[in-house]
């Protein structure tokens, strides 16, 4: 097990380091404070989502979070709307500008990992998704406790 927390910890640091973030936006083409990037990303994936529960989704505190979200919406890439469960909390959800950023992001992404891939056998990178999935969902409480 201790190979394996190894091995997850190499991806989360090669997955959220600056560096790939930069090679991202550079790949998209876009133009993205740095910091702002990974918020962008999972409003698009998770929203709408409250800034509470993004915070904790990157490690960061909510408080800066929320003033990071704030500049996302003043550029127009995400809106901030009232709960529909409660209207009391805000979430953030994804503008068409985002929307867009976030689809070039996606296209470089496929294009970086099919590069990192190409001399994988298909179905090697089939059962990695699959396991991967699987392993997400174990460390979710799919399959008991969350372990870190």
């Amino acid at each position: 097990m201790r190979e394996l927390h190894g091995a997850v910890l190499d991806i989360v640091a090669a997955m959220i380091g600056s560096q790939r973030d930069e090679m991202l936006i550079a790949a998209a083409g876009i133009r993205l404070d740095r910091a702002l990037f990974p918020l962008l990303v999972l409003i698009e994936r998770l929203g709408p989502i409250g800034v509470v529960s993004l915070a904790d989704r990157v490690g960061r505190d909510y408080t800066t979070v929320s003033r990071q979200v704030a500049k996302l919406e003043e550029l127009g890439l995400v809106e901030r709307r009232a709960s529909e469960v409660d209207r009391r909390v805000r979430e953030a959800v994804v503008a068409p500008a985002g929307k867009a950023m976030t689809d070039a992001i996606d296209v470089a992404r496929e294009r970086l990992m099919r590069a990192a891939f190409a001399d994988w056998e298909a179905q090697d990178v089939r059962d990695l998704v699959r396991l991967v999935r699987r392993f997400a969902e174990t460390m979710r409480g799919g399959a008991g406790e969350t372990v870190t």
